[in-house]
């Protein structure tokens, strides 16, 4: 099963079609972790799963959700209600709570992936404002691999290419 994880666009809807473009169907499943600052009904999140970040202004989409993707348990949340600019405690202890075995979240503009006690973890960075240690890259997102023995992550700029050297893989 693959998943495509990106966040924090901030209103940037031309990276948001040449991703889903290119990848829409070679995926199980498309996670906006949120700061979209689009609408709902925008035609680019037909079929995309989709959380309200702290720059999403209206009712329109929910904080979190939970989805089921080739069995596999996948809770994904922005991260501002979390808390996880100081930490991923609150996260885990809600992952912990739910059963997920992936959770998705955004909101640091930092890509991150880690697996803890059998969850993984991860950011996919901000595609358009990138902080922290990779923002040289300039915009990063995510493509997550669940295999019955392991985990894979993989990053990708906004020009569509691997990072290889970000590449992480987790043992299950």
């Amino acid at each position: 099963m693959k998943i495509l994880a990106v966040s924090d666009n901030h209103g940037d809807r031309q990276i948001l079609q040449t991703i889903f473009e290119a990848y829409g169907d070679k995926v199980d499943a498309i996670f906006h972790c949120g700061d979209s600052e689009m609408e709902k009904d925008d035609p680019f999140f037909k079929g995309v799963q989709v959380v309200k970040g702290n720059n999403d202004f209206g009712p329109d989409f929910p904080n979190e959700l939970q989805r089921v993707v080739a069995g596999t348990k996948i809770f994904m949340t922005h991260g501002h209600l979390y808390g996880v600019n100081m930490s991923l405690t609150r996260l885990d202890l809600k992952a912990r709570e739910i059963g997920a075995s992936v959770v998705l979240y955004g909101h640091t503009h930092q890509l991150a992936a880690e697996m803890a006690q059998g969850r993984l973890y991860v950011n996919p960075g901000s595609i358009s404002l990138p902080r922290g240690e990779y923002a040289s890259i300039g915009g990063t997102f995510a493509i997550i691999e669940v295999l019955p023995d392991q985990m894979n992550v993989d990053f990708y700029d906004r020009k569509l290419n691997p990072i290889d050297q970000l590449h992480r893989q987790f043992e299950r």
